[in-house]
């Protein structure tokens, strides 16, 4: 940075520094409300859960490589009452029957094992599309990272600006007062007329309404500060850009977003997600193949008086060809291939957005750049000006109401420079998440980064329990 830029920061951070001196010698800086933000913002915390919620996928997927076990058992009374035809002894004979009856309390357990083989490698393509899921789910979670730091950053500095300018209405009411003053006593002694007065009580008049607005506006931005931070504002302190960790050229900035921007990386991922149903559907088509295992015990069996006890064991293997079903398999791997292009097109989409956002942006700061030195100039050119108005209306040369529009003049150009400042700061933030980098590591945030892949480990080969790695 030249010598020139670093007088330039300087005087760009100087009404925010005033205003934070004003506030108390140790403020809260903006790195520390980031990490306030990254660790109890609920939004953030939401996608987090959604995204250890999207890791459970893949275990499901993974069941159908294991086998399925079911153990059955049945119980009950029964009145049961029977005839038996007996033949005759001789041809001639008459034939006899025998009536037996009574009470059964049959019972029995069984275990049933199912073991799929082969199922049109339907399994294992479900278990690729959850990965890739999970994939485009920490894509998301990125993009929401971003996106919250970004309010943060926002909410940060509308707060800072808000109460600049609540600071600025208030002395510009002070001053307004004491002009006020001297012009009523002016009159007094017949040096100007009522409508100079009149003039300078409108003006304070003015100058308390702004105020008021300000006040709204300064209360408005505290609410957001809470719901955004999630903790009450503190004593805020001055905040520069981030343009260290942003490119230096446009072209740069456009690749790096198209490279490195999340939303890009969860649309490719909900690409292969696509591509995976398309897979799943046509294994439909395919036959299926399973072994099943059962083991029957039985007491006292059903249906019979005489059976006290039974015992099967069976292992059988079946194989199904699918031969027609009604076409609706048919249907889905049609509309699984237009999802495909849907998500390719929704690609394209990401990208050419990101590339819009990034070039938007890199516009933005470079016309917030600009504008800090022009508001600096007109400050500066409000300042001169007033200081010769007020002398001009001494020596009698200038009216009261040419004090007043110089007065008003330069509150309104410090109100300009305390607004361009703010844009300043949050245009960078904003250049740095559209190409991707507004993160943690990148900002260097002294805070523990949550890290989606230490849940995914511990819940991926789990074959069975309820509770959630964090106990729940």
């Amino acid at each position: 940075m030249t010598a020139i830029g670093r007088r330039t920061l300087r005087l760009v951070l100087s009404t925010f520094a005033a205003v934070g001196a004003a506030a108390g010698a140790h403020g809260e800086p903006l790195e520390a409300a980031l990490i306030r933000a990254y660790v109890n913002n609920p939004s953030l915390n939401s996608a987090r859960a959604n995204t250890r919620a999207t890791d459970e996928y893949v275990p499901q997927a993974i069941s159908g490589y294991r086998p399925r076990v079911a153990i059955t058992a049945s119980g009950g009374e029964q009145s049961i009452s029977n005839t038996s035809k007996i033949p005759p002894a001789t041809a001639r004979g008459p034939s006899t029957y025998l009536t037996d009856s009574g009470y059964n309390s049959p019972f029995s357990v069984g275990l049933t094992l199912t073991q799929t083989i082969f199922d049109g490698f339907q399994t294992a393509n479900r278990t690729r599309q959850a990965e890739a899921q999970v994939m485009a789910a920490r894509g998301t979670l990125a993009t929401a990272v971003q996106n919250v730091l970004l309010e943060a950053v926002t909410a940060y500095m509308n707060l800072l600006r808000d109460l600049a300018i609540l600071d600025l209405q208030r002395r510009n009411v002070e001053v307004l007062q004491q002009q006020l003053r001297q012009t009523r006593e002016r009159f007094n002694v017949g040096e100007v007329t009522r409508t100079d007065v009149a003039q300078a009580e409108s003006s304070l008049a003015a100058g308390r309404s702004q105020v008021l607005i300000a006040q709204a506006n300064y209360t408005a931005s505290r609410a957001t500060y809470r719901q955004v931070i999630g903790v009450e504002p503190g004593k805020l302190e001055a905040a520069a850009p981030a343009d260290r960790f942003a490119p230096r050229s446009l072209d740069r900035a456009v690749a790096l977003g198209i490279a490195a921007n999340p939303a890009v990386a969860t649309a490719q991922y909900n690409v292969d997600v696509a591509n995976r149903q398309v897979k799943i559907a046509e294994g439909a088509l395919s036959p299926n193949l399973s072994i099943q295992g059962n083991v029957q015990k039985g007491f006292l069996g059903p249906g019979s008086l005489s059976v006290m006890e039974s015992y099967g064991a069976s292992l059988l293997g079946t194989l199904t060809v699918p031969i027609y079903q009604g076409g609706a398999e048919y249907s889905l791997i049609r509309q699984a291939k237009e999802v495909v292009g849907q998500r390719h097109l929704e690609l394209d989409v990401a990208r050419d957005q990101i590339r819009q956002n990034v070039i938007q942006a890199w516009g933005q700061l470079q016309a917030a750049q600009g504008n800090i030195k022009a508001t600096q100039a007109q400050v500066q050119a409000a300042e001169i000006a007033l200081n010769g108005v007020r002398e001009e209306a001494r020596v009698g040369q200038r009216t009261t109401f040419d004090v007043l529009t110089a007065q008003q003049t330069l509150v309104n150009a410090r109100v300009a420079m305390v607004t361009a400042q703010h844009d300043r700061v949050v245009a960078s933030y904003t250049l740095l998440a559209s190409i991707g980098r507004l993160n943690p590591q990148v900002l260097g945030l002294a805070v523990q980064v949550y890290q989606p892949q230490v849940h995914y480990r511990q819940i991926r080969d789990a074959w069975a329990g309820t509770r959630t790695p964090d106990g729940r």
